[in-house]
């Protein structure tokens, strides 16, 4: 990943949370037996506090599975916020139109051992625990104990467990640090009053984060 220094996120509970935020990840694995060709799945992920492991499942039919088989390094790449940014938000266009459109994004990249969980009480733990993440806001949360058992077990039998010992994990904010203040308060004013999704979420990641003016 390229990593312009002003861009570059350090910060392991920053990376975590945006990792909670948005837990769907692409998983990039070699393929079993075919040299560098990877196979590359969006897998909705849990990670624990400290940034050190990565659970989640996928179907036993998935040849994410055979690849696994013995234990490999993989990718993932979680995205947070995205949005193009048009220069019409940049106050400097009207001063001297030096300016050309781009894209503010948030990202993490973790890389790290993968290893099959095919036990019984790990895939349970899992799926009950990732369901538990997405549904414990809603009015009426559903739980596994709400389908008939013999249904769940049949579940959890169709799918194979996938943890991932972090080795490095790695955080990129494109959120215009390399542009004057006035230029940066102007594209949080202009996607915040955009309608395209990930808009407003790219204005308060780039409020929330307002640093000094970086090159990059």
């Amino acid at each position: 990943m390229y990593e312009p220094v002003g861009f570059r996120v350090d910060d392991k509970a920053e990376m975590v949370a945006l990792i909670r935020a948005f837990p769907l990840g692409l998983l990039i694995a070699p393929r079993a037996g075919e040299g560098f060709f990877a196979s590359a799945d969006l897998v909705p992920f849990l990670i624990d506090d400290g940034g050190i492991v990565l659970r989640a499942h996928v179907a036993a039919a998935n040849p994410l599975c055979a690849a696994l088989a013995e234990p490999r390094d993989v990718l993932v790449v979680f995205q947070g916020p995205q949005a193009y940014v048009s220069p019409t938000h940049y106050p400097s266009k009207r001063a001297h139109g030096r300016v050309v459109p781009t894209w503010n994004y948030t990202m993490v990249q973790a890389e790290g051992m993968a290893r099959r969980r095919d036990e019984a009480e790990w895939k349970a733990a899992q799926s009950a625990a990732l369901t538990y993440h997405q549904e414990s806001g809603r009015a009426e949360p559903w739980a596994p104990a709400d389908a008939p058992e013999a249904f769940i077990a049949a579940q959890l039998r169709a799918i194979v467990g996938v943890e991932i010992e972090i080795s490095s994990l790695k955080g990129k904010y494109k959120l215009s640090q390399n542009r004057d203040d006035a230029d940066r308060d102007g594209v949080i004013a202009g996607l915040a009053a955009e309608g395209p999704p990930g808009s407003g979420a790219v204005a308060h990641f780039m409020a929330a984060r307002k640093e000094p003016r970086t090159r990059g």
